[in-house]
């Protein structure tokens, strides 16, 4: 067996660090604070945040003992942050609204480096188990406990109900130990696992995938998908118990306001160049090819257009040797990241593999004309005309048309964007937070009662 590497927490524990987790901004590529229940400081990192604001932060947000409704709650993810990606970030949020509700929770992950520690939080306990990179995605790990080592922490820490994030190894062995235990199991369908086979080349295994991803849901008391497409889709394949969860944003991170000349100057773009960007992850299945070209298209109405890529990944290295011309940025966090969206002009995201893509609303709340495929996040958020354009699914040429249109538009883009602030200032976290702890609550001893 495998060595299980377990971290327990002490309630009320206050310092620099525990605030920093909390505050997911500065840790993910796609970060929000928390609104409503949430601490106001939640945008605070290293540099800025002074000990004693930390711990009224803390204590103000947590408050000194949980309430008597309390859950506990356990958190089953292959990824998390440092980590950058939509499920990492969508998975921080889940677990500081959580937390910032007065819940504790328990958090199963991989390691993620050789020296990975466990955090030491207010009302979390942390779970880190050995991890095993991916071999067609070597930056993000797999998580190797067994059955029997995720039962033992999962008994240890007795929760109400345990919500799987991702379908790997951890959380089918996850899965089982809770099933096991007679905890109640939600589950996220965050990543369209079958159309990433597609991108690899491994498109022969896409049915396969297809049945096992069925089974692994239905092994579960609900599934919660972001978008009502995602729903429909997933019944229409027999998918059974699945709700609407859908995703938020902070609107004082991601702001116009954020905008900064002096990037820009560093970008060689003046006020008359519009800058088109893209934030994610450079890597095949995010349809990047398309990209490039609806740039060049661009470039041949307005050769002083740029192209920003924020981001890093395996496609990384070809596309600096093919196109020199176009700006990587890397990847970016926190404020960083909300600079760069805001300094830019239009948002490009020409994805077909997103079961939502936070990235989208992040631009629209940094004030950006959006350009996508009529599908996840943008179908739900994006309105044709007047924040941006929707493009049919797979419809290539019809996307480098959306962008050569708004390029060709630029008396217009300042309604756009506008509009795109407008409907994401209506996007906040906190009823989010509110429903997931209601889900919760419906499962929680559905199964089994437990005595503390």
């Amino acid at each position: 067996m495998l060595p299980l590497y377990h971290a327990r927490n002490v309630t009320g524990e206050r310092c620099m660090n525990s605030w920093l987790d909390l505050g997911v901004a500065d840790l993910a590529l796609s970060a929000s604070d928390c609104d409503g229940m949430q601490p106001v400081g939640f945008a605070h990192n290293r540099a800025s945040a002074a000990t004693g604001e930390v711990d009224a932060a803390v204590d103000q947000v947590l408050g000194p003992e949980p309430p008597a409704t309390a859950m506990h709650l356990s958190f089953v993810t292959e990824t998390y942050p440092p980590e950058i990606n939509g499920v990492a970030n969508t998975l921080a949020h889940l677990v500081a609204g959580m937390r910032a509700r007065g819940h504790s929770v328990q958090v199963i992950r991989p390691s993620q480096r050789e020296t990975d520690q466990e955090q030491h939080l207010a009302r979390l306990d942390e779970v880190v188990v050995p991890g095993l990179a991916i071999p067609l995605y070597r930056d993000l790990r797999i998580g190797v406990a067994g059955r029997k080592a995720i039962k033992k922490a999962l008994s240890e820490f007795r929760p109400d109900a345990c919500y799987v994030a991702t379908e790997g190894l951890l959380g089918w062995a996850a899965l089982r130990a809770a099933h096991d235990l007679g905890i109640p199991v939600i589950s996220g369908y965050h990543t369209n696992f079958d159309e990433y086979s597609q991108a690899y080349g491994l498109g022969l295994f896409k049915p396969w995938v297809e049945q096992y991803l069925k089974a692994f849901h239905a092994k579960c008391e609900m599934t919660l998908v972001p978008t009502n497409t995602l729903a429909e889709h997933l019944e229409s394949l027999g998918y059974a118990r699945i709700e609407v969860f859908s995703r938020g944003v902070d609107t004082t991170q991601f702001s116009p306001l954020r905008r900064s000349q002096a990037l820009r100057v560093q970008w060689g773009a003046d006020d008359q160049t519009r800058v088109i960007s893209y934030v994610g992850r450079i890597a095949a299945e995010k349809n990047l090819g398309l990209l490039v070209d609806a740039y060049r298209a661009a470039q041949r109405i307005d050769k002083r257009i740029k192209l920003l890529l924020v981001g890093d990944g395996p496609e990384v290295t070809r596309l600096r040797k093919e196109h020199p011309d176009i700006l990587f940025a890397g990847a970016r966090r926190g404020e960083d990241l909300a600079v760069h969206y805001a300094s830019s002009d239009l948002f490009v995201f020409p994805s077909l593999t997103e079961t939502f893509g936070n990235v989208i609303l992040e631009a629209m709340a940094s004030g950006l004309p959006i350009v996508a495929f009529d599908y996840a996040a943008a179908k739900e958020h994006v309105q044709a005309g007047r924040n941006g354009c929707l493009v049919p699914l797979a419809d290539s040429d019809g996307f480098i048309d959306a962008v050569c249109t708004l390029v060709r538009q630029s008396d217009g883009l300042g309604a756009m964007s506008e509009h795109s602030r407008e409907i994401a200032a209506a996007l906040t976290w906190t009823d989010l937070y509110a429903r997931l702890e209601t889900l919760f609550r419906r499962y929680s001893g559905s199964k089994r009662s437990r005595d503390r």
